[in-house]
C-alpha cells in the first residue's frame, strides 16, 4: 500500500511538472516594426497617423486561450502624423498633453468567445483602456497568431511568437479629448489598427 501511494505521488510531480504553462511574450520590439495606426475621417481634413513606441506583454496558454491576459503600453510622445505643426497639436495640453500623460495603456483581462482557426486564435479582447485621465471597460475583436518555434524567423533567435492584430473605434469625446472641439477637422471618432508582435525566447 505504501509503494502503491508513493508511485501515486510520483504520477502527481510528474503530471504537475508536464502541465503547461502560460508562455510570456514581451511586446518591446527591438526591430522596430511594431506599430498602431490611427485614422480620424473628418470632413475637412481627415488625419492617418501612427506610433511605435510599444511595450508590455502578453501571457498566452496555447490550451486555454481564454484565461490570456497582458499590458499594452504606448508612448504618447511616438504618436506621429506627417505635418509637423498637426503634430505639435496632438502632442500639446490641448490634446493628448504627451508631457502630462506620457502613455495610454490597455490591460487585458482575458478574452471571450475564442475560436481555433489554424495558428489563429480569434475572439474578443476584454480589459481597461486608460487614456489621459479616463479608464474605461471595453471590448474589441482581437485575432492572435501562435507561432510555435517561429521566432527564429523574424528575430534570428529561437522561441516562439505571438502576433496580436485588432482593429475597432474609440470616441475621443469617451476619454476627454478635447471632446465636441473641432469636429470639421478632427474627428470625433479614431480608427485603430493593431499589429504587434511578442516575443518569448527560449
Amino acid at each position: 500500500m505504501k509503494s502503491f501511494s508513493l508511485t501515486l505521488s510520483a504520477i502527481a510531480l510528474l503530471t504537475t511538472g508536464l502541465a503547461a504553462k502560460p508562455i510570456q511574450f514581451d511586446l518591446a520590439d527591438k526591430k522596430g516594426v511594431n506599430s498602431i495606426t490611427f485614422e480620424m475621417e473628418s470632413l475637412l481634413e481627415p488625419i492617418y497617423g501612427n506610433a511605435a513606441g510599444i511595450t508590455g506583454s502578453v501571457s498566452f496558454d496555447p490550451d486555454a486561450p481564454e484565461k490570456t491576459t497582458g499590458k499594452v503600453v504606448l508612448d504618447t510622445s511616438s504618436l506621429h502624423v506627417a505635418n509637423k505643426l498637426m503634430k505639435e497639436h496632438i502632442h500639446g495640453d490641448g490634446w493628448m498633453n504627451v508631457k502630462v500623460f506620457p502613455n495610454i495603456t490597455f490591460e487585458l483581462a482575458k478574452l471571450t468567445d475564442v475560436k481555433k482557426q489554424g495558428d489563429n486564435y480569434v475572439g474578443n479582447a476584454v480589459g481597461t483602456m486608460k487614456i489621459l485621465k479616463i479608464s474605461k471597460r471595453i471590448s474589441v475583436p482581437v485575432t492572435l497568431t501562435f507561432l510555435k518555434g517561429r521566432l527564429e524567423e523574424r528575430n534570428r533567435v529561437e522561441g516562439d511568437l505571438l502576433v496580436v492584430r485588432s482593429k475597432f473605434v474609440v470616441k475621443r469625446d469617451d476619454y476627454g479629448i478635447n471632446p465636441g472641439q473641432k469636429l470639421l477637422k478632427v474627428a470625433n471618432a479614431i480608427e485603430i489598427r493593431v499589429g504587434i508582435a511578442g516575443a518569448a525566447p527560449y
